[in-house]
């Protein structure tokens, strides 16, 4: 394969029998799993792929057992070294001089991270005060957990390293209660119960999650049906959901896989079914030890104004 910039690698994979058949993008995603889908259709689309020896810039076309699909290895955006402060207003719960706790806005990144570098939670923190979390990741600083970016809700950030290093073993140690509000579709059957599964990658998208049988890790939420009635035509609910597990996307993954995706859920199916200017999903109540007493800290975050006024439709 001529090589455009011969500095960058040309890989080069055989697609085996298993993978005959699948798209170009879906079959590179799994010879290279630290590309994101939408990485690859982009080298695709820049025709820096070639199948058999003949450019391809369709992502959706379809390769067979046999096929030689080289990709040229051309590197991601390289990311800042630290964060910039800007001057961005956050909703405080609560602060100490061990941590902080904000009302995160749905919409918000929590981190830097490719396609966000700016406008995340932690250049808001760092506007507040740069030096405020001095010796952490400076592209991280004092991050312990996370919400989706269109989950709203209690999330809390520690203020010096030994905070920092308390908080995270209290999360990894389950010493935290965390309680969430979400609006799903239709009405569940039992009123409260528990959900025990295991959540791994989704087997085709590399963003999504699923409930898995092998492979995954284990996930538990306990739900109760707070209020029930339509809105519109459509039967919904208002759930409280307590997870014991901190799986990326679990709440959404367990709801959908009972059934009742979140109201505006685009990834899980909730959308589609029950239409929301977003997912309809807020991180409600939090309780941790503090770092510096150990005393258990109980911290509530009202629901946003979008939550409350999409919850006044029901009923």
């Amino acid at each position: 394969m001529s090589n455009p910039n011969p500095a960058n690698e040309i890989l080069s994979f055989t697609v085996p029998e298993q993978f005959g058949g699948f798209r170009l993008d879906l079959c590179l995603v799994r010879f290279c799993p630290e590309r994101s889908r939408s990485r690859i259709q982009t080298l695709i689309a820049e025709n820096h792929v070639k199948v058999n020896g003949a450019v391809c810039a369709k992502a959706k076309t379809a390769v067979a057992a046999g096929d030689v699909i080289e990709l040229e290895n051309i590197p991601d955006e390289l990311p800042p070294q630290e964060a910039e402060p800007e001057d961005i207003p956050l909703q405080v719960l609560y602060e100490d001089d061990s941590l902080l706790a904000v009302n995160k806005a749905a919409g918000m990144v929590v981190h830097p991270a490719a396609g966000n570098w700016t406008g995340t939670l932690v250049n808001a923190l760092l506007g507040r005060e740069p030096d405020e979390f001095g010796g952490m990741d400076p592209l991280r600083p004092g991050i312990v957990h996370r919400l989706d970016k269109d989950t709203s809700g209690c999330l809390v950030v520690a203020k010096t390293p030994q905070a920092l290093a308390a908080l995270a073993e209290s999360f990894a140690e389950r010493k935290t209660s965390k309680t969430y509000l979400a609006i799903v579709y239709g009405h569940l059957p039992k009123k409260s119960g528990e959900i025990r599964t295991l959540i791994g990658r989704h087997p085709v998208d590399r963003k999504r999650r699923a409930v898995v049988k092998t492979g995954g890790k284990e996930a538990h939420s306990a739900y109760k049906v707070v209020k029930e009635g339509r809105i519109g035509r459509v039967p919904a609910s208002l759930v409280e959901v307590r997870i014991f597990t901190g799986r990326t996307h679990q709440i959404r993954v367990h709801m959908s896989h009972l059934g009742h995706p979140l109201a505006g859920d685009t990834m899980y199916g909730g959308a589609g079914k029950l239409p929301a200017p977003r997912q309809m999903l807020h991180a409600w109540k939090l309780a941790l030890p503090h770092p510096k007493t150990g005393k258990m800290l109980l911290l509530e975050a009202p629901p946003p104004a979008d939550f409350t006024a999409y919850l006044s439709r029901l009923s």
